[in-house]
């Protein structure tokens, strides 16, 4: 349902010093808007799947395209529909595979949510306010200011879960450089064909799918390393179109991230609980104070509420 985002990225594939053997489109749409734009425009090595409603959902939609493949194929990259590629994108992506046959996943990095500025060394940081990393430093919300003071903060860097989940989501400066990580991001991954072959994307993750990607990197992380290539660049415009209610989102945040937590984490220390728990209320309360602080009050209240029962839901029906 979003044709002119995706005629955005399309183009901006048109224009890759490496193009794509092959293209899959697979559309869920419930109408002929999509369909009627490819059929507009000349991409090349493009095949277009509208899906009937039983193979609607992200997880279902990503199983659906894998299975459509081409058996020559070595490495698979998906793409959200709302992105625009740098010109060089699947050149970088590629070359972080050649270059090392133990890497089953590489992810990109969205330069317009990029937010890392050089270290300056005169200036004298708040060590609550600002993450350092190598000689960059990275200006904190106000949710991970307060885990910050409170001691909730992850003790790992950037793309790394720790023993209680909610690691950092402060990405990563764009130098260029790969660093290994746990987690990559739906909106840019890429994978080895031969991946495939034995894991599949979750349908417990239905529709939206929210951390569908989290899910499948830890678990294709145990059989090949993970890396984010600041190299392979993009702009993510996050189009509103096609996601859920604010209830159900805040319903997801809760309960697919304890899920994605227990993928990770089977049997947690009771410490670890009582972060995973500490956090997850303290990020509802912010959220429910954004109710008399943003001018969105009737949004904030809503995914909050979402927060609040998905984690009460958690004591009598926790996601298996």
């Amino acid at each position: 349902m979003r044709p002119k985002p995706l005629l955005n990225l399309l183009q901006s594939v048109k224009t890759q010093t490496l193009y794509p053997n092959e293209i899959l489109i697979v559309d869920a749409s419930v109408n002929q808007e999509t369909k009627e734009m490819l059929e507009q425009h000349s991409f090349e090595n493009l095949h277009y799947f509208l899906v009937a409603e039983q193979d609607r959902g992200l997880t279902r939609q990503r199983n659906y395209g894998i299975e459509r493949v081409g058996k020559e194929m070595d490495i698979v990259c998906f793409l959200d529909d709302d992105v625009v590629l740098e010109y060089d994108y699947f050149e970088q992506i590629l070359k972080t595979f050649r270059e090392n046959e133990g890497i089953a996943g590489v992810g990109g990095v969205a330069i317009n949510e990029n937010r890392w500025m050089v270290k300056n060394p005169k200036s004298n940081y708040n060590k609550y306010r600002f993450y350092f990393f190598e000689e960059y430093v990275y200006p904190e919300g106000i949710r991970n200011v307060l885990r910050n003071y409170l001691g909730l903060q992850s003790n790992l860097g950037p793309g790394k879960m720790p023993e209680y989940s909610h690691g950092r989501t402060c990405g990563f400066p764009l130098n260029n450089k790969i660093y290994e990580v746990d987690l990559l991001i739906g909106m840019s991954f890429s994978f080895r064909r031969i991946v495939f072959e034995n894991i599949k994307f979750s349908t417990y993750f239905e529709g939206y799918g929210l951390y569908e990607d989290a899910d499948f990197s830890l678990r294709v992380a145990k059989t090949g390393k993970l890396y984010i290539n600041t190299a392979a660049k993009l702009s993510h415009y996050h189009n509103p179109s096609g996601r859920p209610n604010l209830y159900q989102y805040g319903n997801m945040v809760v309960r697919n991230g304890y899920y994605v937590w227990r993928v990770k984490n089977p049997n947690p220390t009771c410490q670890a609980k009582f972060k995973w728990h500490a956090i997850t209320l303290l990020l509802m309360a912010i959220r429910f104070t954004n109710t008399f602080t943003t001018n969105k009050r009737k949004e904030a209240f809503t995914e909050a509420l979402g927060r609040k029962m998905g984690w009460l839901s958690l004591f009598f029906n926790a996601p298996k």
